[in-house]
């Protein structure tokens, strides 16, 4: 990369495009907080209705703005009608006497459905197919299905890109979030809305991956810091997209639409990305890789690099990969030998539990008791000082420190939260979105960091099986508020106790700062050797001169 010009014309191009999508994958990841939100609703009631026999009451007029009261119960607060009940028969006595005891009422179920307000929501999928009282908990699992096809799409197309390409793969990912995105929007059902959220979930790890892995594979070692934290801003300003397209619209199938059809331009101009050149190299297409440097050396302004740099001269400087490369390697690999083993066991447990931690922060949001939309706001701003403190914490402490570090700070928060108060809102607040910054702090490095550990003959493989586990954390965690009802601090801990476990794996994983991209498995291990021989001079030298 440094013969073509380093990080030039091109690779400011290159990253560019590759990001823009990422404005929408923060929409496409919390999307369920707003097409599914559950609006404020109660038993629908039909005046008209011979049920109620109405005729035999005269109501008059000055109450009927109130009618409800009649109709429907209090719920167990005293303050609200009750969303899932309503009276048999209407509770006239109350004209008389307001205090009057109706508890022993009988009451019944929604049979005639339920009226929704409209003033946070217009409409979503909750009240378009009455996902309320028994059908609840299909509310969270169209978040699940989606999860579940980000997940197939980690694995399914992490290895599909090691086998015919990252530009490839990106380019049909985009086509897909375009087409089945947009279709979700057209669902007849809360069947085919899931089925199209999971395809749609599957293209959207086509689309994070490749987009890693292309643009680490392109551009210098000494930037690959600076340029990763940076990129991974435009998924913070998603959030503060999403909160602004989901305000304005507020219907949950315009809100589809507006975050997936962009993607079609994306397609449209991904052809012009160029392939990885150590990738192409590896699969035995030496001519093709050595087109795209010249390709980049004329872009970056270097055309006197086109005549320097030779088919022989590539092939020299990447003979031991190229000789690696003709074995070819499967997940199993990935935990064959000792340093694999090491670098992918220590990555499961970090990537489950900064996703476990942070989709458990971020994909509840109406518990807070503010508006949805500016809770959104200040979940996707606190985001913006979380990734200047992984830039610093990455660029000065190297890659394994800051990983542990923001695992660590995230378990200490959420500890924290246990002993406060619930009456102390505002602060119990602020101390989840301290929490909500420092996983995603997490993110940011564990997603450069795993790019960095992993060869290049299986890094997608490698990143589609580590963030595998990402997946599932993400499909764990809203499971895991369900405790709350056992004991209210378990989920707390649960979350914490999961970012200590991963803070002390992350302390066993190689440092990576300021290292060359691994081509092949015996780098990895030929440095974990190194590492493991240094370590014991150093225990040597302290044992001879204790001084």
């Amino acid at each position: 990369i440094t013969f073509v010009g380093g990080f030039g014309r091109f690779q400011w191009i290159h990253v560019t495009l590759i990001s823009l999508p990422g404005l929408l994958m923060a929409s496409q990841n919390l999307l369920n907080n707003f097409t599914a939100g559950i609006p404020a609703h109660h038993c629908r009631i039909l005046v008209n209705s011979t049920h109620y026999n109405l005729s035999n009451y005269e109501v008059p007029a000055c109450l009927s703005v109130s009618l409800s009261v009649f109709f429907i119960p209090l719920d167990a607060s005293g303050t609200k009608l009750d969303r899932c009940r309503r009276y048999v028969q209407p509770q006239w006595q109350l004209l008389a006497n307001g205090s009057a005891n109706v508890s022993d009422a009988q009451t019944e179920s929604c049979v005639d459905g339920w009226t929704y307000e409209r003033t946070e929501f217009l409409s979503t999928i909750v009240s378009e197919w009455d996902l309320v009282c028994n059908l609840r908990p299909l509310k969270q699992m169209s978040q699940t299905v989606y999860m579940g096809g980000v997940l197939a799409g980690a694995i399914i197309y992490g290895g599909l890109s090691d086998r015919f390409g990252r530009r490839s793969v990106l380019i049909w990912s985009y086509f897909q979030v375009a087409c089945l995105g947009s279709c979700s929007a057209l669902s007849p059902s809360y069947s085919a809305y899931c089925i199209f959220r999971f395809l749609t979930g599957m293209a959207v790890s086509g689309v994070i991956l490749n987009g890693v892995s292309l643009k680490v594979e392109w551009i210098p070692t000494k930037t690959r810091t600076l340029v990763g934290t940076l990129t991974s801003f435009f998924f913070t300003f998603g959030q503060l997209v999403l909160a602004g397209l989901a305000y304005w619209l507020r219907d949950w199938r315009k809100l589809q639409v507006v975050v997936c059809a962009p993607h079609f331009l994306c397609f449209a101009y991904s052809w012009w990305y160029s392939e990885s050149a150590r990738w192409l190299v590896l699969k035995q297409r030496s001519g093709e890789a050595l087109k795209s440097l010249h390709r980049v050396a004329r872009i970056n302004g270097k055309p006197e690099m086109t005549e320097k740099i030779t088919l022989e001269v590539l092939q020299s400087h990447m003979n031991k990969e190229i000789e690696s490369s003709r074995s070819s390697y499967t997940a199993y690999d990935l935990l064959r030998t000792g340093g694999m083993r090491r670098i992918s066991v220590c990555l499961l447990a970090v990537w489950f539990s900064t996703s476990f931690a942070y989709y458990g922060l971020a994909m509840d949001l109406q518990k807070f008791g503010v508006s949805i939309y500016l809770m959104q706001v200040i979940f996707g701003a606190v985001d913006i000082p979380a990734k200047f403190f992984a830039l610093g914490m990455l660029t000065y402490f190297g890659r394994r420190v800051s990983q542990a570090t923001c695992l660590l700070l995230s378990a200490l928060i959420i500890f924290a939260n246990i002993f406060v108060p619930s009456d102390m809102q505002t602060l119990r607040t602020t101390l989840a979105c301290l929490g909500k910054a420092c996983t995603s702090a997490s993110f940011t490095t564990v997603y450069l960091y795993t790019g960095e550990l992993y060869p290049t003959v299986i890094r997608q493989t490698g990143m589609g099986f580590a963030s595998t586990m990402a997946r599932i954390g993400s499909m764990a965690a809203p499971a895991v508020l369900i405790l709350d009802e056992v004991f209210p601090a378990l989920p707390s801990i649960v979350y914490g106790g999961a970012a200590v476990v991963a803070g002390g794996f992350a302390c066993f994983l190689p440092e990576t700062l300021n290292v060359p991209l691994p081509d092949t498995i015996e780098d990895v291990e030929d440095r974990c050797i190194l590492k493991t021989e240094n370590q014991k001079d150093d225990l040597l030298l302290t044992l001879i001169n204790p001084n």
